[in-house]
Order: C-alpha cells, then structure tokens, then sequence
C-alpha cells in the first residue's frame, strides 16, 4: 500500500474522531432533546451545543453534571420524558415550579452521584420509591408540595449525608419511621402538611444537627417528648395543629438557639413552663388554640427579642405581667379568648413596632389609654367583648394604617371621632355600647349599620340639618334594601334580556377572530368570536349573579367563572353606568390596548374582551391566590409565602416592569404598581396587572408626560405632590415600595420617610424582616434578601435622577451574587444604602454597580 493511501487513510479517521462526538455526548444530547423540557427555539438551534442551553452545564469531560430549571421553563408533561439513565454524571438536579405530572421514575435511582435532588412545587404523585436509597452521595431531598402519597420509606435511613429533607405538603400518611434517626447529619426535616401520625419516634432524639424540625398539620399524638431537648441546635420548631397532648416539656428551654416556636392547635394542658424563659433568642411564640392555665410566668420578660406572641384560645388568668410592655419589639400580639383581667397601662405606648393588637373576649376593665396613639405602625385592634369604659381615645385617628378596629360590647361612652381620616379603615364595629351623638358622615358612608346598633343614643346626621335616630333607621333599613335588591335585580335581569336579544340582531364591537374555537375554547387566542364567548360567559356567570363576584376595581366588579373547558377565568365588568363615563371608558379601553400589545410570563394575561357599550369585559387568567396585599395580611398565606417565594415574586415582578419599561414594542409605564396590583397564581407567582393608567413612554423625545395623579396611596413617587410630570422612575419608587412591603410583610410606611430624611444607620435589616417567617436557612436566599433590600431602598431615593432603572435592576438580579461578607444579622440599612457594597465581599455584584442614572 502507498505512503498516500495510508495518509489518506489516516487522516480520514482522524476526521471520524473529530467530527463525531463521544458516545455518551450523543446519549446526553438525545435525552435532553427527547426530553421536550427546552422550546424548539433552543433545542433546533444547531449552533447552541448543550451544555450552553439554559439551566445547563458540564463538567470538565463535557458530561451533563447540572440542570437547573425551576421556573426558568413550565416544562410541563412528565418526570418519566427525561432519561435519566442517559445522565450518569449529573450531580444536581433542581426542577422545582416546572408544572411536572407523573411518578417519580425508578430511572432517577440510578443517578449515584446526585447531591442535590429538588422536585418541589409540581403535581407529581404515587410514592417515593424506596429505591432512592441507591443515591448515596444525596444531601438535598426536596419533594414538598406535590401529591406523593403513601408511607415514607424506611429506605430513607441510608443517606447518611443527607442534610435536608422537605416532604412537606403531599399525601404522606403512616408513622416516621425509625430509621430517620440514622441521619447524622440532618440539619432540616420537614414533613408537615400530611397525614403522619403515631408518635414523635424517639430516634429523632440522636439528631442533634438539626436547625429546623416541621412536623406541623398531620395528625401526631402523645406527648411532646422531653429528647427535643437534646436538639440544642434547633432554631425552628413547629409542631403546630396536631394532636399532641399533656405538659410542654420543661426540657424545651435547652434550646437555646431556637428563635420560632409554634405549638398551636394541639391539646396542650398544664401551664407554661418557666424554662421557656431561657430562650434567649426567641422572636416568636405561638401557643394559640390549646388547653394552657395558670398566669403568664414572669420569666417570659427575658425574651426581649420576641416580635410575635400568640396566646389567645387558652385558659390564662390574671393581670397581664408588666414586662409584656417593655418587649419593644413586638409586632403581633394576641391574647383573645381567654380569662386576663387587670386594666392596660399607658405603657403599651411603648410598642411603637406593634402591628396587630387583639385582646378581644378577657375580662379587662378601665379606660381605654390615650397612649395607644404612640403605635404608629398599628394596623389592627380588636378590644371587642371586655369591660373597658370611657371615651374611644381620640389619638386613634392619628394611627394613620390602621384597617380593622373593634371596640364591641364593652362600656363605652361619648362621641365617636371621625375614624374614617384613617384612609385605610375598612372594618369597623362600634356596636353594642353606650356611644352618643351623631355617627359621623362618613362613617355612615363607609360602612354598614351593623357597626353601631346598640348604641341607643347615636343617630345619624341629616342632610337638612336636623337629626333622626338611628334606631328609626336600623328598623327600615333591611326594607330599603330589600326593594333596592329587587329593583336592581330586575333591571340587570332586562338588560340582560336585550343584550342577549342585541347580539343576535347587531355584532358585538371586537376584533375579528384569529381562528374560531367551540365551546367558548377562546384560551389560546387573543382575539375571539363575541358572540360565542359571550354566551359562554352569561351561562357561567348566570347572568353576573352576585354569588360569582369577588371583588370590585376601580372601576368595575370581578367575577369568577368557569367556562364549559373547564378553565376557570377572572371577569373584570365595567358597570352600565360607568360605561357611560368617558374616562372608565378610556381605562377600561386602555387596558385592552396595552394587555393585547403585551407578551410577558409575569405580566396577567389577557385572554379576550367584549367591547359594547351595553357591555363591556375584560377576561383574564384567574389568579387563585388573589393580590399580595391580601396574603401579606393573613397570618397563614403569609407563612405559605416563604422566603424564597417573596424573592422569586421580587425578581419577577422587576423582570416584568423592566419589559414594559425597555423591552415592549411601545415602552410603557404603569403608573399604579401598588400590592394591590401584584396577583398571585396557586403557586404564588407574581403577575402585574390592572393596566387602565398606563401610558406609553416616548423615548425618541421626552420620557416625560403631564397627567393627573394616578396610582395608589403610599407607593406614588414623593415629586408627584408638587409636579404632574410622570415617567417610569415614578414605576420604580412603587416597585422599592412593593419590594420592601414583601419583606417586612406590612406597608413599609414609616420606614420609607425614616429613610428618606435620615441614614437609617440604627435599622438593623433582620429587626425589620417579616417576623411570621424563621430567618433565610440558605445563604443563597439570605444574599438575595439583602440584595432586594439593597435595590429598593436605591428605587425609594427622593431624587427620581438617583434611582436606577428597571433594566439596572432586573440585570442585577440576573448577575452572579457574591457572598455577604458579614453575617446576615450585622447588616443595617445604611450599610445597604452605602454605594460602595461593603456588605459584600469583593465589591457589589456584577450588575449592581452604577445603577444611579446620574
């Protein structure tokens, strides 16, 4: 054979080397792509290898060794779509939020080398297959919130380096078995919201690692047992609505790191051992809805940096102990149903960070005391049911955040003040005392006369300057509603008549369809047959009957339907009367126009409209969760809301506004970005929503515009009082107002003018973090909450110049996050204020530099 020939040879195999990648490549390619997890536009980008698709990467042999998706992609279809076999080297799997169904494949058992293995949030059923225990090397086990159902497999007991284990949220039932206890190394179990019963097993008792143990919302009984106490790491420990009965072990004060403790609604008896006065560093203390006696122990005035104390539903007795008034830093405080007795001191002023106030149903007598005016965060006060006398102290109107007051059935006396200057105010019972004089006018205006009945000397004010009582009223009243009911009733009744007569006879005024879809099947499309989806509505509605509204805007009722697909969607109806209104009219068109030009994942989607002047709607997706101002505002869906799922809703809702901002194919800028107006799905994802203010930016010439004030009290820009000039740094003022409220979980209020007249240098960042959530356990989540404080106390500067824009922020969400070079609880907002980043080490993050336009 010829030297040329041999060299031809030679270099053609070369070439087959080369050219063709590794078997195994050829397999990880082939499983990622069947997969169907990435859209066709990365999957057929031939250009794109893929250990550079998103969420992907390889080690140093170009093997698959991470995906990392969550709610990057709504994969969608089924665990069992990826082979996982075809992935030997991975070491981190994280698909939490991905919208996956289906089983947990036995194939995933064969990854020996994954560490991390992150399956929550999804709707993944069956069991957990014991073979799991084949993944040796795991640490991280996060299957919670799906519907894995079954018993826990003993099998667990073999990952010995396991670290942390969320089951929480599924179906689990059965006991813990015993073999959990062989987890050395566990610094978190999480198993609550299941149905777990039998026994704490008192192997639990060996792991002394642990930070958090959950085992709340199954059906646990016996005693709690006195081995928790050997768990002298713990920081968190909720063992809330079981079954557990008897004494709180006195062992329990050896937890000495613990700052959450939550033994609400279980079967507790006995009194509140002395030894939980050595918890040192409790901030929350939870012993609602149980069988506790005797008096509150003095002891419990050496917890001074609790923020939240819930004892209410018990049997204490006696005076409230007076150290309870020098725990400055209580937000939450709630002894209701119980039998305390004693008068409250004036020094209940000192509780100036006091949000929620409810002593309701005790026995506490005296004066009401004026000093209740220094609580200037108070949002909620329920006095109800005592035997307090005296005047309503007039320095309640001051407490300007106040929205829910009750003083019923007590002894009060004298004139009522004019409440309703607390432009917050919405629930109010006065009823059942002994108030006199005319109800304020707008009092009567704003809310029912259920409010105050049983007052017999107060009386409304008439408009002709004389005055009629209020018992008069009371006896008509129900009357007058009635007729009004039925007059309404048949006119929407009528009007419903013609309009359905009307649209046989003329088109409703809609764009003409894309494609034409039976059954009211309009989800797809933006633009849809009137006619048909009108009567998909009217039938699912029955005609807007009031059982199906929930809520009311600005300016118009919302109902909730669904249609004949099954999909459930959110009506926002323009009254008649408003229709004819010309600027609900414009908003309401305005939504349209801006909702239909639009196309971003955490911005509401629209899905079709009716506009006729007859009858107007907007039909939306329908947000399950309702606003984020609601869930900040109960106790529940706040805990629900956990640390990372406020940074996820943060981050979106920055992503969403730096679209709008820079990105749209017409930049726009909302102009009411309040909570209000950031809706939550069932996974609690954030959407913007409520478009009828928005107007479009001109960036070709000015991005200014004059217009009159719109937007939500407490999140419009501070130069608006003295200009009408609106632009998108307006946006971002109410998105730091949005993103310190869902940190803090209440309006950030007095914290904003504190910080936009001072330096904040005495404002620790962990004191003023929502205190219903234990602190970030994960430093990656612990950095992400300094950084969002970080962006949103640049978003609240008073010069609009000095705020960065969407795009700096969102881009600084995007960048790699340096680790805090102090611990998280050393960090005050005027460190975070400070421009150079030293709470960082080495300097800020990639994109948080020079986000100030000036």
């Amino acid at each position: 054979m010829s030297l040329v020939v041999l060299i031809t040879i030679a270099f053609s195999c070369y070439n087959l080397i080369v050219a063709a990648p590794p078997a195994f490549k050829q397999s990880e390619a082939s499983a990622l792509r069947n997969s169907r997890w990435w859209p066709p536009s990365v999957t057929g980008n031939t250009t794109l290898l893929y250990c550079a698709w998103p969420g992907v990467s390889c080690d140093d042999h170009g093997s698959v060794d991470w995906i990392y998706l969550t709610n990057m992609y709504r994969i969608g279809g089924n665990l069992s779509d990826m082979n996982f076999s075809l992935l030997p080297s991975l070491t981190y799997l994280q698909l939490m939020n991905t919208e996956l169904t289906g089983v947990i494949p036995l194939q995933i058992c064969t990854l020996s080398r994954l560490t991390h293995l992150d399956l929550s949030n999804n709707s993944l059923v069956g069991k957990l297959p014991p073979c799991v225990q084949n993944l040796i090397n795991l640490e991280v086990l996060y299957i919670d919130h799906n519907q894995i159902s079954g018993s826990i497999p003993p099998e667990l007991g073999n990952l010995e380096r396991l670290t942390d284990l969320n089951l929480g949220f599924n179906a689990l039932n059965g006991v813990v078995p015993l073999t959990i206890g062989r987890l050395h190394n566990l610094k978190s179990l999480i198993f609550s919201s299941n149905d777990l019963g039998g026994s704490i097993p008192l192997e639990l008792g060996n792991l002394t690692e642990m930070h958090i143990v959950d085992l709340s919302c199954n059906n646990f009984t016996g005693p709690i047992p006195s081995f928790i106490g050997n768990l002298t790491s713990l920081t968190l420990l909720y063992l809330q609505e079981n079954k557990f009965g008897g004494f709180i072990p006195p062992e329990i004060g050896n937890l000495m790191n613990l700052t959450h403790l939550n033994l609400q609604r279980n079967k507790l008896n006995g009194s509140i051992p002395l030894e939980i006065g050595d918890l040192r560093n409790l901030r929350l203390l939870n012993l609602n809805s149980n069988n506790l006696v005797g008096k509150i122990p003095l002891e419990l005035g050496r917890l001074i940096e609790m923020s939240f104390v819930d004892l209410s539903s018990n049997v204490f007795t006696g005076p409230l102990p007076s150290f309870i008034w020098n725990l400055t830093f209580l937000t939450y405080l709630s002894l209701q149903v119980n039998k305390f007795s004693g008068s409250i001191p004036s020094a209940i002023g000192n509780l100036e960070y006091l949000i929620k106030l409810n002593l309701s149903e005790n026995r506490f007598h005296g004066a009401i005391p004026s000093e209740i005016g220094n609580l200037r965060r108070l949002e909620f006060l329920d006095l109800s049911s005592n035997n307090f006398v005296g005047k309503i102290p007039v320095e309640l109107v001051i407490l300007r955040w106040l929205s829910q007051l009750d003083l019923h059935n007590n002894s009060l006396f004298g004139l009522i003040p004019a409440l309703k200057s607390n432009s917050f105010l919405y629930r109010l019972n006065l009823s059942y005392n002994h108030l006199k004089g005319p109800i304020p006018k707008n009092l009567v205006a704003a809310f029912p006369h259920t409010a105050f009945i049983g007052n017999d000397d107060l009386y409304y004010f008439d408009e002709t300057q004389t005055y009629r009582r209020r018992s008069s009223v009371i006896l008509h009243t129900p009357v007058f509603i009635l007729l009004a009911v039925v007059f309404i009733s048949c006119i929407v009744i009528g009007s419903c008549f013609l309009i359905q007569l009307a649209t046989k006879s003329m088109p409703i005024k809609t764009v003409q369809p894309e494609t034409l879809e039976k059954n009211g099947n309009f989800l797809s499309i933006w633009n849809y047959d009137g006619k048909i989806a009108y009567e998909d509505i009217i039938n699912a509605t029955e005609d807007f009957d009031l059982k199906y509204c929930i809520g009311t805007g600005g300016y118009g009722s919302v109902y909730r339907a669904r249609l004949p697909n099954g999909k459930a969607v959110a009506l926002k109806k323009l009254h008649r009367l408003e229709a004819e209104d010309p600027s609900f009219d414009k908003s309401f068109r305005n939504e349209v126009k801006h909702l239909t030009e639009i196309r971003h994942r955490s911005i509401i989607k629209l899905h079709g409209f009716c506009l006729h002047r007859r009858c107007m709607f907007l039909i939306y997706e329908f947000m399950e969760n309702g606003s984020l101002f609601c869930v900040l505002r109960d106790d529940v869906e706040a805990v629900e809301l956990d640390w990372s799922k406020r940074v996820d809703l943060v981050q979106d809702t920055a992503h969403a506004l730096s679209y709008m901002h820079h990105d749209c194919a017409r930049p726009m800028v909302h102009r009411d970005i309040s909570s209000n107006n950031i809706l939550l799905n069932s996974r609690m994802q954030a959407f913007v929503s409520d478009f009828g203010t928005t107007r479009l930016l001109d960036h070709d010439s000015s991005s200014n515009f004059t217009a009159n004030i719109a937007g939500t009290y407490g999140y419009i820009a501070p130069e608006l009082a003295y200009t009408l000039i609106v632009n998108e740094k307006c946006d971002v003022y109410s998105f730091g107002v949005v993103a310190m409220e869902t940190m803090i979980g209440e309006h950030p209020g007095d914290i904003v003018s504190t910080l936009l007249t001072s330096s904040g240098e005495d404002i620790m960042l962990h004191r003023i973090l929502d205190p219903r959530l234990p602190f970030p356990r994960e430093n990656s989540v612990a950095r992400s909450i300094v950084l969002i404080v970080s962006l949103a106390l640049a978003c609240l500067s008073a010069n609009p110049k000095s705020r960065p824009t969407m795009k700096q922020v969102s881009e600084a969400f995007l960048a790699r996050k340096l680790p805090l070079a102090k611990s998280f609880h050393e960090i005050s907002l005027a460190q975070l204020q400070n421009n150079n980043r030293s709470w960082l080490e080495g300097g800020p993050t990639e994109a948080s530099s020079g986000l100030s336009d000036e």
